[in-house]
């Protein structure tokens, strides 16, 4: 037997065992360490995970090889790629025309993007897994660190070595497997979404687009003309997009807001620990359930629920804008009504891709108080009308925040030129009224004595 070299590091010798259980010659089975995951363990699908698992090893640099969730979310999709018939695309794409003439009647912001595309569930996913990293990124991140640690603390003391100076191996597969259950989910999303601007967030950056795959299938489950409903899902796509071309800020606020509540999320290492110690390999449903529920991510820290709530206010008046305005440039539709209210619905409650990246990553993707931002920017609208209502695009210390979408009133007394006091107007005005009363005061002092 020949003789190991003396200069062998203890991280070879990881990166040995690693690639003989990916080979199957480890003593976990690794179609069980795949459902532990939540990944699929079908031939084709689990042989992509351990090729995946060990580029990773064989990776020199540190960091997540995203490139592995757009992989596996193209396999996802190659499942079930949809076709379209050209006389659907034009239909789609007259109903576009249409919906941008019907727009512009309601609004004039944003008319430059008044053009739309028409996506495959393929395309979709390559234009939007850029974003879906960088939401993920922090989490990634931490999950990967959590389990490098938690493994060198519970080793047994002969592995110590082995995994001394081996984080960068460790952290490597953690991150691959974290980007291949991203991009799992992120294919699957691929065959819910509808519209570029389904969930809210700027996922495309100024572009208009529709899955027209997605769009018939969603309009076979309605009892309504197919055409009403291209039209009303043109329509509201580009406004969406049309807000988004007008406030260049906005997107960037967005994912800002996004990347600073992702940033305070931090792994439950005290449950991770527990899990490291009573973890079988032969029977890894505790592992799935863990992962599957989210109970790894603790509860939220009183500043994440502050930075959660400033994004779901910024992300209702978007959507509560885009709403209004596609009520009113849809009035012709018949069943305008009907659509939006089961399109809401569709919103509210979502499918199961959107409830896995939730868990995935702890970030709802749903947005909150839709009703409510759409009654506000009615209210501003019937008090001012269409353009100086979208005045309050134009800068980000304009944009309206929680407590005006309960009462409107100051913001449209603002647009209206009333004037809304800032807090120094109101305290000055308040010692005016105070010294108003004093001098009232002593007016009426007390009568002289009848002499």
């Amino acid at each position: 037997m020949p003789e190991e070299p003396e200069d062998r590091r203890p991280e070879d010798e990881l990166r040995e065992m690693l690639q003989q259980f990916l080979s199957g010659q480890g003593p976990i089975d690794p179609s069980r360490l795949a459902g532990a995951a939540g990944m699929p363990s079908d031939p084709a699908q689990l042989q992509a995970l351990m090729a995946q698992l060990q580029a990773a090893l064989a990776r020199t640099d540190d960091g997540i090889d995203w490139s592995a969730a757009q992989r596996q979310a193209a396999a996802v999709v190659q499942r079930d790629p949809g076709s379209v018939t050209t006389a659907e695309r034009d239909a789609v794409r007259q109903a576009a025309d249409l919906a941008a003439l019907w727009l512009s009647e309601t609004t004039e912001i944003g008319a430059a993007a008044s053009s739309l595309t028409l996506l495959s569930r393929q395309q979709w996913v390559d234009a939007t897994i850029p974003v879906w990293q960088e939401m993920s990124e922090p989490v990634a991140n931490s999950i990967a660190n959590a389990l490098t640690s938690a493994m060198q603390e519970h080793a047994p003391e002969e592995a110590q070595e082995l995994l001394a100076g081996a984080e960068r191996i460790l952290r490597n597969v953690g991150g691959t497997m974290f980007a291949m259950q991203l991009g799992n989910v992120v294919g699957q999303l691929a065959s819910e979404t509808i519209a570029g601007g389904d969930f809210g967030f700027p996922l495309l950056e100024d572009t208009a687009a529709l899955l027209p795959v997605n769009l018939r299938a969603a309009a076979e489950g309605l009892e309504i003309p197919e055409d009403q409903v291209r039209i009303w899902m043109a329509a509201r796509e580009l406004a969406h997009a049309r807000l988004f071309h007008h406030a260049r800020w906005l997107r960037l606020h967005v994912l800002s807001s996004v990347r600073e509540y992702a940033e305070g999320i931090r792994i439950d290492v005290d449950r991770l620990e527990e899990l490291a110690e009573s973890f079988d390999p032969t029977n890894p449903e505790e592992l799935r359930e863990a992962l599957g529920s989210g109970a790894l991510i603790p509860p939220k820290t009183p500043e994440q629920v502050e930075a959660l709530a400033r994004l779901e206010t910024t992300i209702a008046l978007i959507d509560g804008w885009v709403d209004a305005v596609t009520e009113s440039a849809t009035a012709r539709l018949p069943k305008r009504d009907a659509i939006a209210e089961t399109v809401r619905r569709r919103r509210a409650t979502g499918g199961p891709a959107e409830k896995a990246f939730g868990t995935l990553v702890g970030l709802e993707i749903r947005p909150r108080r839709l009703r409510e931002a759409a009654a506000f920017w009615h209210a501003v609208t019937d008090a001012v009308g269409p353009e100086v209502r979208d005045s309050l695009w134009d800068q980000a210390d304009l944009m309206p925040g929680s407590a005006d979408i309960d009462d409107p009133s100051r913001v449209i007394a603002r647009l209206r030129g009333v004037g809304e006091l800032d807090e120094m107007d109101l305290a000055l005005q308040e010692l005016l009224d105070d010294a108003e009363r004093g001098d009232g005061e002593a007016d009426e002092g007390p009568a002289p004595a009848a002499g």
